[in-house]
């Protein structure tokens, strides 16, 4: 069978008035940053989702010349192919095409013209509504000779830029730095977080461990910690205890792990009597910054509940809405996931999803758009969504990701990371305080990320405080 990415051109003689070629593809964000990148075209109209939506469009826009370089790849890779030389092209651009939108290029023969062996096609590119991105004609010379294409592998070419979290950290940079308690920051890692994120004016850094331990750290990292409050204990648990007294007595409003097992410090913020429990179910999410996605991606729960039943779970999903609305970016869209997308009484997860719906529907689940079971593919991608027939506003461009159990979220995120290129900021909500929950493996992007969000979010919570939604 021979490779579907190799064509081979027509000859002029050989093209027909009416001859036609379509070819179709979504548009990504790692698609606009790519064309950012090789263009320098950095206009924030395309770059910056708040940006665009600021000005009445429903995301991060395309270039123009996306759609156009569908319509380019058609005329150079299979109507004529390879040989083919531009002429002009006279388009008009009729709609603006967003991320997410599956563009649809047709070139269509119009016109030959034999002395100059040149082809007028009728060219247009319209979006998965039936609505026309582009309309107009591209003129071009016919190849001479015979020859074949093969597809670059743009597979290998890749842009790496974390947009999500720099406006994140950004923001948080602008608000007066929150007094953050740190749990024996005793190795250059966390010590070294907890110093940057002060440096960036988010946080005042409460350092509680063993004292001569902590400045042996920073004298070896040459990190300066002469202006921090330091709180002797004498070891990890005493650490952890000191430092959620510390919490419970109004001395910070975040908590921040540093160099001890993250079971360690959840147990004392878990704990009945002297923790900082509330009503809520403890969870923990992260927020993905996935490059090839639009949204920050919250995902919940991957650290904290092992096997949710329902009512955690109701308290999970209502953790990740409430820090999606806190941190400014609006009403989110809560995919329930599963295996599948039907209920079934197979699948426990299928009939928990159902239940949270309703839950959503009754007002026990408030502040966000639920839907449910949804298989993951059907969740993020649109086309999925499409080709199964689901109609609804969150299938294919959720924001929060509910998976059933601790593994499922493990593998996920981490899968996430390690495969799609992403970084995963953590937090644990439903305590009194947000606690920042890093891990050792974390970039410093990452530690600053996880910053960011618990000090946005505990700004938030103080009294009078709301963030502007994008």
């Amino acid at each position: 069978m021979p490779d579907a990415s190799v064509y081979e051109n027509r000859l002029f003689d050989e093209i027909q008035i009416g001859d036609s070629a379509t070819a179709s593809k979504l548009l990504t964000k790692a698609d606009i940053e790519l064309y950012a990148a090789l263009s320098g075209d950095g206009n924030p109209v395309h770059m910056d989702g708040a940006f665009a939506r600021g000005i009445a469009f429903e995301g991060p826009t395309a270039h123009a010349m996306l759609p156009v370089g569908l319509v380019s790849q058609l005329l150079g890779n299979r109507l004529p192919g390879a040989g083919t030389i531009y002429l002009g092209q006279e388009l008009q651009f009729k709609r603006v095409a967003v991320v997410g939108d599956e563009i649809t290029a047709t070139i269509r023969v119009r016109e030959k013209r034999a002395g100059e062996g040149a082809i007028v096609f009728d060219c247009s590119c319209v979006n998965q509504n039936g609505e026309t991105v582009i309309a107009g004609t591209a003129t071009v010379l016919a190849p001479r000779v015979r020859a074949t294409t093969s597809l670059p592998a743009t597979g290998e070419i890749r842009v790496r830029r974390h947009t999500k979290y720099e406006q994140l950290i950004a923001r948080a940079r602008e608000l007066p730095a929150i007094p953050t308690v740190v749990a024996h920051p005793c190795d250059e890692t966390s010590l070294r977080g907890a110093v940057e994120a002060a440096e960036a004016g988010m946080i005042v850094p409460v350092l509680v461990g063993p004292e001569a331990r902590i400045r042996s750290v920073a004298e070896k990292a040459s990190l300066d910690i002469r202006n921090f409050e330091l709180v002797p204990a004498a070891h990890s648990h005493t650490a952890a205890v000191k430092s959620v007294e510390l919490v419970r007595s109004g001395h910070g409003e975040l908590l921040m792990k540093g160099n001890l097992h993250s079971d360690e410090l959840i147990h004392e913020v878990a704990g009945h009597e002297g923790g900082l429990r509330t009503a809520r179910r403890i969870s923990h999410v992260f927020i993905m910054d996935v490059p090839t996605y639009p949204d920050a991606l919250f995902v919940t729960d991957a650290a904290v509940n092992i096997a949710p039943d329902l009512d955690s779970k109701r308290d999970i999903v209502q953790n990740a809405i409430d820090l999606h609305l806190g941190l400014g970016l609006g009403q989110p869209r809560v995919a329930i996931l599963s295996a599948v997308e039907t209920v079934t009484t197979k699948i426990a997860g299928t009939l928990d999803a159902a239940a949270l719906c309703k839950m959503a529907d009754r007002g026990q689940i408030i502040g966000g758009l639920l839907d449910g079971p949804l298989a993951l593919d059907n969740a993020i991608s649109p086309e999925a969504a499409r080709i199964k027939g689901i109609k609804s506003k969150v299938a294919g461009r959720a924001q929060i990701l509910v998976v059933p159990d601790l593994e499922a979220g493990n593998m996920l995120a981490k899968n996430l990371s390690f495969l799609a290129d992403a970084d995963a900021a953590g937090i644990v909500l439903g305590a009194r305080v947000p606690v920042i929950l890093t891990s050792r493996a974390d970039s410093v992007r990452t530690r600053m990320a996880s910053c960011a969000i618990a000090v946005l979010y505990a700004h938030s919570l103080r009294p009078g405080i709301a963030f502007a939604t994008e």
